[in-house]
C-alpha cells in the first residue's frame, strides 16, 4: 500500500484528502504544518507528499526546500496545493522540487487523478 503525506494547516482539507485517498486504498499520514511534515517525511516511509503553501512554522516552499535537501526525498513526488494560481509561484514550486500543482478548492476526482498519475 502506498503512503501519502498530507500537509495542511486546515483540518477540513486534511480530512477530505484523508477520506478520499484512504477510500481509494492509500495509507495517509497527516501533518499540520511544514515543520511537522519535515519530521514525518524524513523519519517515516512515504511514497508521495501533498503540501499546502500557506502554513504556520514552515510554509510549503520552505518545507519542499528542506525536504529536497534530505537524501530520503529522492524519487518522492511532491504535489503543491495553493489557492493562488500565479505562474510565478508555480515556477518557484517547480524550481524547489514540486512535481505537480493543484489549485484549491479541488474535487476528490482531481485529487485521485493527480495521485494516481504520480504514483503510477
Amino acid at each position: 500500500m502506498k503512503t501519502v503525506l498530507a500537509v495542511d494547516d486546515s483540518p477540513s482539507i486534511r480530512q477530505m484528502v484523508g477520506l478520499t485517498l484512504r477510500g481509494a486504498g492509500y495509507n495517509v499520514i497527516e501533518a499540520v504544518d511544514g515543520q511537522d511534515a519535515l519530521e514525518k517525511a524524513t523519519t517515516l516511509k512515504i511514497d508521495a507528499v501533498l503540501t499546502d503553501q500557506n502554513m504556520p512554522n514552515l510554509d510549503g516552499l520552505g518545507f519542499i526546500r528542506a525536504f529536497r535537501a534530505h537524501p530520503s526525498s529522492q524519487g518522492i513526488p511532491v504535489i503543491f496545493l495553493s489557492t493562488d494560481s500565479a505562474d510565478a509561484l508555480k515556477q518557484e514550486a517547480r524550481s524547489v522540487g514540486a512535481l505537480g500543482w493543484m489549485v484549491k478548492p479541488f474535487s476528490q476526482a482531481q485529487l485521485l487523478s493527480v495521485i494516481q498519475k504520480v504514483l503510477g
